[in-house]
């Protein structure tokens, strides 16, 4: 197999780490885009990107924060023309399932005339061990909103997989792929997951999207990942079609997608939800 040279944007996040890792061991020339990396990568720095996508063959598209927010829909627009002109074959977009202002930026990579793979992804496991919901869980109390929504949560080392996937096999060109977990639990239930797998308990209290916001506020977070997070809750989660489940996953990768029970177990093995990490940070 012939080494390809891949650019990863977002190459030290939940997903683009793990893919990362994966088309190194492959063998793989991998550039990790990122404003730490050299070349340097930064979506508010677009003078830099014709130098990161120098050379590149195919690129894995992660936009921060989120595809939603104001914003994301020109730097896609700019990243697309940056990849033309440094002749990229192939672009894989990760988006989220059910969020029309992603929907957008996705049909920039659509008629970009490139090849393409769309990954549409429902909620992170990971967001309950390495995102917002982390500290509520160390601290034993978790407040959410759309409380009794079904959600399909799906694995990052899933996506990881199916980007890797997607990224070097052309059967996968023009698709759209939407993946999900094998099942939906509500946030209630995923917390009562946790809490039995750490044998430690953990209260839940379901409150609305606007209550959140002002804790959100009262703790001083950046007005512009409160909006995203609201943005998230209503819309997002909102939307009945996103609690459907898919076989995009095992389509693609041959097996089932990950459990969250799965997840929880391996996730409580490492420590992270323990208390006494928390003392330690």
């Amino acid at each position: 197999m012939k080494a390809e040279n891949i650019l990863v944007i977002g190459g030290t996040g939940k997903t683009g780490r793990k893919i990362v890792n994966q088309l190194e061991q492959m063998g793989h020339n991998v550039r990790i885009g990122s404003r730490s990396a050299t070349p340097a990568f930064d979506w508010h720095q677009p003078e830099q990107w014709a130098t990161a996508l120098e050379g590149m063959e195919k690129v894995y598209i992660t936009y921060q924060p989120d595809l939603a927010v104001p914003g994301a829909l020109e730097a896609i627009e700019r990243l697309v023309k940056e990849a033309k002109k440094a002749s990229v074959k192939k672009l894989v977009l990760l988006s989220g399932k059910g969020e029309r202002e992603a929907e957008l930026c996705e049909q920039v990579i659509i008629h970009s005339g490139l090849d393409y793979t769309i990954v549409r992804a429902s909620w992170f496991n990971q967001n309950f061990s390495e995102s917002f919901m982390l500290e509520p869980i160390l601290d034993g109390f978790v407040a959410l909103p759309q409380a009794e929504v079904q959600v399909p949560f799906v694995d990052t080392d899933d996506i990881a997989e199916v980007a890797v996937k997607v990224l070097l096999d052309a059967t996968h060109n023009g698709q759209i792929y939407q993946l999900t977990g094998p099942r939906t639990l509500n946030f209630k239930q995923a917390i009562e997951t946790v809490a039995q797998a750490i044998d430690r308990p953990i209260t839940f209290v379901p409150i609305t999207v606007e209550e959140y916001g002002q804790g959100m506020r009262q703790a001083n977070l950046p007005e512009d990942f409160i909006w995203l997070i609201e943005y998230l809750f209503t819309e997002v989660l909102g939307n009945p079609n996103n609690s459907e489940i898919t076989n995009d996953v095992e389509k693609v990768l041959g097996r089932k997608p990950t459990d969250f029970s799965d997840y929880v177990r391996r996730t409580a093995a490492t420590g992270v939800w323990d208390v006494a990490v928390k003392q330690s940070i």
